[in-house]
């Protein structure tokens, strides 16, 4: 009953909600088309940013399947299935592959069953759980995924919601379970592009939304790859990952900086 209550509740901003609407999704409420507009009207970056970390998705699953022949992924943090999720991507190039949704958010858990679609070859699955408790994520995923084999751990946008150093021993309690071979697709908000408007930008977030955010320089970001081998071009703003333009000009950056390194 607590979900249905959530997720009918229109009078309420949401952040999954929220970012939704910026990629283009329907999955929202008019409080979140205004709360949003509002967030755009201080920032209109952000948008950017949304429909550039969707891409940075794509792309990174691209070359992981691809090229380093992954086949399991476990995206943590999820939020509202839009377009290009990641099992689109993934099972649109490899039929086989395996791949299992993370998110605690009771509305993101309404809009699974949107998630749980899988090619008869592969397998798609949800589970409810917290990147706090990455044990419990592990335990879970197990039950899909074959950990003595590479997995792509995906952590797009969500290691910002645990505001302090914790975070950084619960990414690594994740990576430390994967075997040699596995990946880390990682990225996250900055202040470099527009430092003075991500501050109010975040500022307004954390006024209207119910999941406090914060912002994080590049070398904090950085700490997330220690001990694993970063892939060209490095870490950098997700725009400017492997854009795949031959001959143009780079694409602008946004205030969203990544990367995709290997476990060795």
């Amino acid at each position: 009953m607590a979900v249905e209550r959530l997720v009918i509740n229109s009078s309420v901003p949401h952040s999954a909600r929220i970012w939704n609407y910026w990629l283009g999704g329907k999955d929202c409420y008019e409080i979140d088309r205004q709360v949003g507009d509002q967030i755009v009207g201080a920032n209109p970056m952000i948008v950017d940013i949304a429909r550039a970390q969707r891409a940075f998705l794509v792309r990174a699953v691209e070359h992981l399947v691809g090229e380093a022949g992954i086949r399991q992924f476990l995206d943590v943090g999820t939020g509202l299935p839009t377009a290009n999720n990641t099992h689109e991507v993934a099972q649109g190039l490899a039929p086989e592959s395996r791949i299992v949704y993370v998110d605690h958010d009771p509305i993101v858990l309404a809009h699974a069953s949107a998630l749980l679609t899988s090619t008869p070859e592969g397998a798609t699955d949800y589970i409810d759980a917290d990147l706090r408790a990455p044990q419990a994520i592990l335990d879970q995923a197990a039950k899909t995924l074959d950990f003595t084999q590479p997995v792509a751990l995906i952590l797009l946008g969500i290691t910002a919601h645990v505001t302090d150093d914790t975070v950084y021993g619960l990414v690594g309690h994740l990576v430390d379970a994967l075997p040699s071979g596995s990946y880390l697709v990682l990225c996250d908000d900055t202040e470099v592009v527009d430092p003075q408007r991500m501050r109010e930008m975040i500022e307004q977030w954390n006024e209207a939304s119910d999941n406090p955010r914060v912002n994080r320089s590049p070398e904090e970001l950085a700490r997330f790859f220690e001990g694993l081998d970063l892939l060209e071009p490095g870490l950098v703003s997700v725009s400017r990952w492997r854009p795949g333009l031959s001959g143009a000009q780079a694409p602008a950056e946004v205030d969203d900086f990544g990367g995709v390194a290997r476990k060795p």
